[in-house]
């Protein structure tokens, strides 16, 4: 004989009870015990019903409607039209009973436990005889019995217990005396000493299902849900979780006490006693493997892992009762639980430090204020004489546990938990582990829950995959390459580097698209037009703070100085900053520092690779160089791609006028060429490089020999600028014809040497390094303790929107590796 017990979702409606029916035929001629709770949903509004009724409140007649079309669907989908009266009639009977009793507790104005188990009786009463003549039905051998013949209660402490010889008894005796094969038996309620309806709490159908496996004796228990077994986290907040396939009794209660669903605590202790497997099944994917829950588990878990899941509990309040009047005092635990006791408020975790100078607990958030008033009137003389602080609580905590049996059997399991969350600087408020190490549970603020149990889950469960969760904005020629990009290598990256890249939302200077889950690609142009959200830089940063998604990284591929000035409250709220954007590390020394600073506090990634020399790694050379013990004596450097292209195609054959509009055609310039041939980007960079460098420079600091006329410098628009180049083009040929007069090429170069930087156009003769330099391409030359005669040599295109973007992407695979 086995028992099956279904609920929920398995019993919701006449779709899902096909599923049952069928799961009932597949064992054949083997003697089942069925136990059902009521049609999914039908508890909770029966609970609804009758609070509403308790405080005046009307609406119940529209309840009980939805209860009658609720139940009147499976009858009128499965039983012939001919047998349907008998099932209706005793509906219909239930239902005016119920209103009945709803109808008196508006009356009187209050609901107590007894009548409040009474009405949610209903749900199991009207489910089960509905069940029963749907297998009768069906040509199965069935009989349905009332479990209030089967389940008794006393009274202990003011709660309603099992009495477990009167039950056994009457179990085994029904039993003997009954030949069906299927024996069909409502969960939840049961009859207490006086023989009146009781129910058996939350999960309560499970519990009915574990006594009766018990008393009976039988091989296993099936629990039929809406999901494949246990899983390694809720599947509703981390996607990627999976089914546990084996778990023991211990895992199973630990998990179960901290908020996994799919079975309550108080199932399991009849099955230990008993060593009875319970096996988790999915109603509507039988097949599926599901989880088994024995005495004696597995020692390895998903892909292998001791730790076997993680589950949570939210709604927490932590209170924290310190003083020095605490240390080597005896009897202040004591006072502590006791008082909380009294008032039943039940203790989720508890913590001490080893000084005894602080006692920690966690508590239902619903219980914090009475436990606060109970423990400062338990401990009010000590806090008047100031040797016991007033307890201190924290509102909006979560519990989360992190459960296996052969955890303590492993070196490094805490060290991975909390590496893990601190690395998403994820803030834990209180730990506890007990010897067994069976579990090691934390308590962080409520707004981290889903980014600390997705942290977590991918520590432990998943094979080394890293999500990358991206915010871009800017998606002009660099932006739009970037995604290109992405899109492109997506696959490449997941299978060679275990990274997830994913674009979670996009801004340009109009519109933008503010997404929970990843952004289509292929389509991300249209969507980004038809979008109806107009872009706003507060709103854009409030959506990356809300979604709170672990490495999430914040992408400017614009030169716009407002979203520079924004990097600290984005490193600030460990979101990293990956930018192609110099004016941030460029402004002031102080900014600079503070971003730095901002950084390696929160330790959150802030990388900027592309700000000198588009795709070449040029920071990241100097970087290793210095870290290495290297040091710099000096940088030679022809930074602007734009202005190597300039000065590469002037000739005496053309202006340079037109050579300069050719360079912003092809996008090697600024959306303002005048930037690049001012001098002020190439600027920028030498001093970025300086400050990396370990100098303390200013950008003021930077000597900018300028090659352009006052006045063409002075213009306000692009179309006065190229008018001035025009006026000016006998200055220009004059300037090439004098670099070409001593056999030497016009470059414009960047130095940085003794601390002291410069920019400027050089003439260089053929001996030189840079005298070759073709295109658009870039140059750095390092001289350092390493190099001194021959520098270290950095080469390569050094502009355009697609190397621009693959330094970008290049900064993004960085941290995923990191």
């Amino acid at each position: 004989m086995k028992v099956l017990k279904f609920g929920g979702t398995s019993v919701a409606d006449s779709k899902s009870l096909s599923h049952v029916v069928k799961i009932i035929k597949s064992s054949g001629n083997q003697k089942q015990l069925v136990v059902v709770s009521a049609l999914g949903g039908i508890t909770n509004l029966l609970i609804q019903m009758a609070e509403n009724a308790s405080i005046g409140k009307t609406d119940f007649q529209d309840i009980i409607q939805i209860i009658e079309k609720r139940h009147l669907d499976p009858i009128l989908h499965f039983i012939p039209v001919k047998n349907q009266s008998e099932v209706i009639s005793f509906l219909k009977s239930r239902l005016n009973e119920l209103e009945e009793l709803i109808e008196s507790l508006h009356t009187l104005g209050e609901i107590t436990p007894k009548s409040l188990a009474k009405v949610c009786s209903f749900g199991e009463i009207l489910s089960s005889k509905i069940i029963f003549h749907i297998l009768k039905h069906s040509n199965f051998d069935v009989v349905l019995k009332d479990s209030r013949e089967l389940l008794f209660t006393n009274e202990l402490n003011e709660r309603e217990v099992i009495n477990h010889q009167k039950s056994e008894q009457a179990c085994i005796s029904y039993l003997s005396e009954n030949s069906s094969q299927i024996i069909l038996v409502p969960g939840f309620i049961a009859s207490d000493h006086n023989g009146k309806i009781t129910t058996l709490g939350r999960g309560g159908s499970d519990y009915t299902a574990s006594l009766l496996a018990n008393y009976l004796n039988v091989a296993s228990l099936e629990i039929w849900t809406d999901v494949s077994g246990m899983y390694t986290a809720n599947p509703n907040l981390v996607l990627q979780a999976l089914p546990i396939p084996r778990l023991s009794y211990h895992e199973a209660m630990e998990l179960s006490h901290f908020g996994a669903k799919v079975i309550y605590p108080p199932t399991l202790q009849p099955l230990i006693e008993k060593e009875i497997p319970i096996l988790i099944k999915n109603t509507f994917d039988a097949s599926a493997k599901g989880t088994k829950i024995d005495n004696k588990g597995t020692s390895e878990g998903v892909n292998g892992t001791v730790v076997k899941g993680v589950s949570h509990i939210e709604n927490v309040a932590l209170i924290n009762l310190e003083g020095s009047g605490m240390i080597g005092i005896p009897g202040f635990s004591k006072r502590l639980f006791e008082c909380l006791s009294l008032k039943k408020i039940n203790i989720i975790m508890i913590t001490q430090a080893s000084s005894e100078h602080s006692i920690c607990i966690g508590v239902r958030m619903e219980d914090a204020q009475e436990a606060k008033k109970a423990i400062d009137s338990q401990f009010e003389f000590e806090i008047s004489l100031s040797k016991v602080d007033p307890a201190k609580v924290e509102l909006n905590m979560t519990n989360v546990a992190v459960v296996g049996d052969n955890m303590k059997k492993h070196q490094g399991i805490s060290g991975k938990l909390f590496s893990s969350l601190g690395a998403n600087n994820i803030n834990i408020k209180a730990i506890a582990q007990g010897a067994s190490e069976r579990n090691i549970s934390i308590i962080i603020d409520e707004r981290n829950t889903q980014k600390a149990l997705n942290t977590i889950h991918e520590s432990f469960f998943e094979t080394q995959t890293k999500e990358l969760n991206l915010f871009i904005t800017g998606v002009g020629n660099v932006g739009g390459k970037l995604l290109e990009q992405i899109n492109q290598q997506r696959d490449y990256l997941l299978e060679n580097l275990r990274l997830k890249v994913r674009v979670i939302s996009l801004s340009n200077s109009s519109k933008m698209i503010l997404a929970d889950t990843p952004i289509e690609l292929d389509q991300w142009k249209e969507n980004l037009k038809n979008s109806s959200l107009k872009a706003d830089r507060q709103i854009f940063f409030d959506h990356i703070k809300k979604l709170n998604l672990r490495n999430s990284i914040f992408v400017d591929n614009t030169a716009n100085e407002g979203i520079a000035a924004e990097y600290n409250r984005f490193l600030e709220h460990n979101i990293g900053v990956v930018t192609c954007n110099k004016i941030a590390c460029a402004s002031t020394l102080s900014n600079y520092k503070e971003l730095k600073k901002t950084a390696r506090k929160f330790g959150t990634p802030f990388l900027f690779e592309t700000n000198v020399g588009a795709g070449l790694p040029v920071i990241d050379t100097l970087n290793n160089l210095i870290a290495s013990g290297d040091e710099i004596h000096k940088i030679q450097a022809i930074l602007s791609g734009s202005l190597n292209f300039v000065f590469n195609n002037f000739t005496s054959n053309n202006s340079f006028e037109s050579v300069v509009r050719s360079a912003q055609e092809e996008g090697f310039t600024e959306p303002d060429p005048k930037i690049d041939l001012s001098g002020v980007d190439v600027a920028r960079k030498i001093l970025i490089l300086a400050r990396e460098s370990g100098f303390e420079l200013n950008l003021e600091d930077i000597e900018n020999q300028p090659f352009l006329p006052q006045e063409v410098l002075d213009t306000s628009t692009n179309e006065d600028f190229f008018n001035g180049l025009k006026k000016y083009e006998s200055h220009f040929q004059s300037i090439l014809e004098n670099a070409s007069n001593k056999n030497c090429r016009l470059k414009y170069v960047a130095q940085l040497e003794g601390g002291k930087a410069s920019v400027g156009l050089q003439e260089i003769d053929p001996t030189h390094d840079f005298y070759n330099l073709e295109g658009s391409d870039n140059i750095i030359l390092f001289y350092t303790n390493r190099y001194k005669n021959q520098p270290l040599i950095v080469k390569g295109a050094g502009a355009g929107a697609e190397v621009t973007a693959g330094g970008i992407f290049g900064d993004i695979i960085r941290i995923g590796k990191s």
